[in-house]
């Protein structure tokens, strides 16, 4: 078995934009390889250094020669790279895995490029990116490379200033690497395309000495090699240039009506998660505001469960001074919920110009559906068996009704801790459409830490351990309950009478 040879780039050179996977092959490698100049200090290795342990052994890749003044540069690096492939190669074939350090990117005028294109094919090769220098010489200037259908030229300051000169005024942004002493060159060829006055300088990008300023500004006897020219993006600031100034405070703001779902961020909508996310405010009963992460940026409004419309009318309130407010319901808000409080609320003059627009949720009776298999599947209603705000003789006849159109019924509210007696009354009303084994679900808090879902028959059906946070599914003629392979209970409504 042979060793692995890893390229892993190390990013421009702030320790703390090594990547993970970096830093764990740095950690378990058997032989660390580094680039150096002729003093033997290596960027690669002090940005790595963090990361090294004992008893690793270090191959540091002295150069020869450092720049293409020197003699037959070309020959000099080929032969130099042959050697220390010879000598990588040793400790692969031994079987030791090799990491080769590199700043930036392995594959972006990274030297690892030399040793793979030796040792690929003859050994297992991974290469890990790393954030460029370009990439980090933006983030520092603040500026970004690209926007829209750009056209993004990377360069290497080598190339002679009249070709330099030529590819800068034919492209929108561009980034000019390998500075040093071709830097009078590259200034130059900016002026002759008139690209000097968009030009930025940033050297060492990303570390404590790092130094950015207009290009024309720069002193070429103070440029090192690892430093970068750049043009950003023409698109960027023109329409930053243009864009209107902020609007004043004041004016309408909106009201959002927000379905949590029954439980979690799972059952929460990318439309809704975003309308909560925008939001300055947060209104809704206390424990269901309290399923909303806290964002030091909005303000919270909690409030009991029987002020709906007082709660509606603050929400208003606060929107028509220009603020973006988000009301919170469980479920869905539009089924027994915020919903019509709001709008019954925003019907008035007062609030007519006051935008209102309500986000669905997914509601109880389709998640504790979906937990049993399919009991809605058939033609049904959604009742609730409370009668704070309506009568209970109202509550009866639409229970009959229902009963005896053979609907499947979804029963909100079923029971509280003071409103026991109203669950035994409706059992009584549909035994008297019902068959005693007809199907009923109670689940309860679904989606949630106390998730419970369990079927009983309608006879056996009482208030113990129902409370208004359960909803149940009374079933239809059609309505089956069916045991599966493994034991688990299905219920379901057919889709078609026979």
């Amino acid at each position: 078995m042979t060793g692995h040879l890893y390229g892993v780039g190390l990013g421009p050179g702030d320790p703390e934009l090594i990547t993970l996977k970096a830093a764990r092959l740095i950690a378990a490698a058997d032989v660390v390889v580094y680039h150096s100049a002729r003093h033997g200090r290596s960027i690669a290795r002090s940005i790595a250094e963090g990361h090294l342990r004992d008893g690793q052994v270090e191959e540091p890749l002295i150069y020869p020669v450092t720049t293409e003044a020197t003699g037959d540069y070309r020959r000099v690096l080929e032969e130099f790279y042959d050697r220390c492939a010879a000598r990588l190669a040793g400790h692969l074939d031994a079987g030791r895995d090799v990491v080769v350090l590199c700043e930036g990117d392995p594959f972006f005028y990274g030297s690892y490029m030399h040793l793979h294109k030796r040792l690929d094919g003859r050994y297992p090769t991974t290469v890990v990116p790393g954030v460029t220098s370009v990439s980090g010489a933006c983030a520092d200037l603040g500026r970004p490379l690209v926007e829209r259908d750009e056209v993004l030229t990377v360069l290497p300051g080598t190339l002679p200033p009249d070709e330099l000169a030529r590819r800068l005024a034919a492209t929108d942004s561009a980034a000019v690497l390998k500075l040093g002493r071709t830097f009078g060159g590259v200034r130059r060829a900016l002026e002759e395309a008139g690209r000097l006055d968009d030009a930025w300088y940033v050297e060492r990008a990303t570390t404590g000495r790092r130094r950015a300023l207009p290009l024309a500004d720069v002193d070429p006897a103070t440029v090192p090699y690892f430093s970068v020219a750049v043009l950003p993006s023409r698109v960027h600031e023109r329409t930053r240039r243009s864009l209107p100034e902020p609007a004043a405070a004041g004016g309408p703001g909106e009201v959002a009506v927000v379905g949590l779902g029954p439980a979690g961020r799972a059952w929460l909508t990318p439309e809704a998660q975003d309308a909560l996310a925008a939001a300055d405010d947060l209104v809704g009963y206390a424990p269901y505001l309290a399923r909303v992460p806290a964002n030091p940026r909005q303000a919270r409004h909690a409030t009991d469960n029987r002020v709906e419309s007082e709660r509606a009318e603050f929400a208003l309130a606060l929107a028509e001074r220009g603020r973006r407010v988000a009301v919170v319901s469980s479920g869905d808000p539009g089924v027994f919920a915020m919903a019509a409080a709001v709008l019954e609320v925003a019907a008035e003059d007062r609030w007519k110009d006051v935008p209102v627009r309500v986000l669905p949720g997914l509601t109880a009776a389709n998640a504790v559906a979906a937990r049993i298999g399919a009991p809605l599947g058939h033609d049904y209603c959604v009742l609730s068996l409370s009668d704070r705000l309506k009568p209970w003789d109202v509550v009866e006849a639409r229970l009959a009704a229902a009963a005896a159109a053979d609907l499947v019924i979804a029963i909100y509210n079923p029971a509280s801790r003071t409103r026991t007696a109203q669950l035994a009354k409706a059992r009584d009303v549909l035994l008297a459409h019902r068959s005693p084994d007809t199907p009923v679900v109670i689940g309860r808090d679904v989606g949630g830490a106390e998730e419970s879902v369990r079927v009983v028959r309608l006879e056996d059906l009482t208030a113990d351990g129902v409370d208004m946070r359960c909803l149940l599914l009374v079933g239809s003629s059609r309505t089956r309950a069916a045991e599966r392979g493994d034991g688990a209970t299905t219920v379901f409504t057919p889709r078609r009478y026979p």
